[in-house]
């Protein structure tokens, strides 16, 4: 389990959600802020953007809102896996949100009340 609030726990929080990000796009993020409060861990964190993503958005935006849409959905997915697998955290919902244009993505980890 991890010990919740603590510089160590944040950075070990930091790690996971790169390691993420890594898996997913090839790349980390550009600057990353881990908070805790309470049940509530909340990451704040600029992304890269991708080469692809700019083609496609170019080319065709309905598809890259599509991609980004589906891709937010797989990085919740793959935080919870991780967070529980690695930390044995009981996760209540991974919440994130993720503007395009700017590439600030927010995701906030509810942990079930014990």
């Amino acid at each position: 389990m991890l010990p919740i609030d603590s510089n160590e726990s944040k950075k070990k929080l930091a790690h996971l959600y790169n390691e993420v990000s890594k898996s997913l796009f090839g790349f980390g993020t550009i600057s990353l802020k881990v908070s805790i409060d309470g049940n509530i861990i909340t990451f704040k964190a600029k992304h890269r953007r991708s080469p692809r993503s700019e083609a496609l958005e170019g080319e065709a935006p309905n598809l890259k809102y599509e991609v980004d849409f589906y891709m937010s959905n797989i990085y919740k997915k793959k935080m919870r896996e991780r967070l529980e697998e690695r930390f044995e955290l009981d996760i209540e919902a991974v919440l994130r949100d993720y503007d395009p244009a700017t590439q600030w993505a927010i995701t906030n980890v509810i942990l079930a009340e014990s």
